[in-house]
């Protein structure tokens, strides 16, 4: 295994970084794989549901797909729930900073915010304000956010439900995590 040559940063040479950026590309390229894994890990959380948190991403999934929404749609409807296993209190803000570089602004605001804005079907069984989204009621994405919930998101949780398996839209993860669109605003200079 090549190694770069410092101990700190700032001692590092264009040869190391090129080390590290090739290094970077080969790991990146595995992402759709550790998306999908990834899923599956959804299994076994959140228990108390009549399905799994994986066949409720199935089953979002499905229903966008079956309303002909494009892919970038799609695949976030898949994984909008992915971050629940490492951050259940913000798991969207999790889902949405994975999604960023390979969707559009929208698609990763719906994910970004689809955990505050499906309170509204709980929250007030939860001592929660139901109505929290209306502070977002003037932007842009509002209705999208409210309109994706209701119509994937809050509905999937039907065990009688048709729904279609991972490999139907692994091919899509494939292609929508193939490539950045652009950088993360981490990155940039």
């Amino acid at each position: 295994m090549k190694q770069v040559k410092f101990t700190a940063m700032e001692n590092g040479d264009q040869q190391d970084y090129d080390l590290l950026c090739e290094s970077f590309e080969e790991y990146t390229s595995n992402l759709p794989k550790r998306i999908l894994d990834g899923l599956i890990e959804l299994k076994t959380a959140y228990e108390g549901y009549q399905i799994s948190r994986y066949e409720h991403s199935l089953q979002t999934a499905t229903r966008a797909y079956r309303n002909q929404e494009n892919e970038e749609t799609i695949v976030a409807a898949l994984v909008h729930d992915i971050g629940g296993t490492l951050a259940p209190y913000n798991h969207g803000v999790l889902a949405a900073a994975i999604l960023q570089p390979y969707v559009s602004e929208k698609i990763c605001w719906i994910v970004e915010h689809h955990d505050l804005f499906m309170k509204y079907y709980c929250g007030h069984y939860l001592g929660l304000d139901r109505y929290a989204r209306e502070k977002y009621r003037e932007h842009p994405y509002y209705q999208a956010t409210v309109d994706c919930c209701h119509n994937y998101d809050q509905n999937s949780f039907d065990p009688n439900y048709d729904t279609l398996p991972l490999e139907f839209f692994e091919p899509m993860v494939r292609k929508i995590l193939a490539r950045p669109r652009h950088h993360s605003p981490y990155l940039e200079e």
